[in-house]
């Protein structure tokens, strides 16, 4: 099927330095290049920019994404805000991230309140206004998939899923490490609680400080006679994290403030 017949196909290049742009400008579809590499999630963004459309379909080019489910994603976009291709169990999945994907599963399921549906897909399809007022919150890097799917159920949009069978990757292997590159899974994790639902984080710790200070206070009147300082200090600072809680969760809302 000669897809760019039907559809406007755009490719972005995200500063190759091999000759990707050259190839694929021989094509009949929109070229879009980066000068230096931006990362994946800004690659998404510049595309979705250029788009004309009122559908939004984006897939990687590495070969794991078959082009034939394209007209079912876009079907159901009619019905759907977001629309994700979910692996199905005999689909190529790197087993060494499992665990990685897992335990972000796990916050984030903890964070909206409900069952993630297959949150990093990379196949996926949004309503064009919808995905372009939110494109500030976005990240430059990997974790796009992750933090659109997070956002548009936190913001109550409808999410339609449907099989996909994707293949290994052709080419070098995902820069992507999970397990392996703790610290940028760590903070991607810290983003999406602080993006989300910081109350989420600061609430319970507050509670358990200020618990905290006061049972140990007292336990030092009876010991003691009186309550010590240490336990005022602790007991304050469960006061101080809730109070920095509400503000987080003030400016957590400001930033997820849609803009055209």
């Amino acid at each position: 099927m000669q897809y760019h017949n039907r559809y406007e196909v755009i490719y972005v290049d995200d500063g190759s330095s091999d000759q990707t742009y050259d190839i694929i400008s021989e094509y009949p579809v929109k070229c879009v290049r980066h000068n230096v590499n931006k990362g994946y999630g800004a690659a998404l963004k510049t595309g979705i920019r250029k788009a004309s459309g009122d559908k939004i379909v984006i897939l990687d080019s590495d070969g794991q994404h078959d082009p034939k489910y394209i007209d079912t994603l876009i079907e159901m976009l009619d019905d759907h805000d977001m629309v994700i291709g979910e692996r199905t169990d005999d689909s190529f999945q790197v087993k060494r991230r499992q665990s990685g994907k897992k335990f972000i599963r796990m916050i984030g399921e903890f964070l909206v309140e409900q069952k993630l549906p297959d949150y990093n897909s990379g196949f996926r399809g949004f309503d064009r206004k919808l995905i372009t007022e939110m494109l500030h919150i976005m990240p430059n890097g990997f974790s796009f998939s992750t933090t659109s799917t997070l956002a548009f159920l936190k913001e109550g949009y409808t999410i339609g899923t449907f099989p996909i069978v994707v293949e290994e990757r052709i080419g070098r292997q995902s820069n992507v490490k999970f397990m392996k590159d703790g610290s940028k899974t760590i903070l991607l994790l810290l983003r999406i609680i602080m993006l989300f639902n910081p109350l989420k984080l600061f609430f319970p710790t507050s509670i358990l400080t200020f618990g905290l200070g006061i049972l140990w206070g007292i336990a030092g009147y009876f010991i003691a006679g009186r309550f010590p300082n240490s336990a005022t200090l602790i007991t304050m600072m469960g006061v101080f994290i809730f109070f920095f809680g509400l503000l987080a969760d003030q400016v957590s809302m400001l930033n997820r403030t849609k803009r055209s």
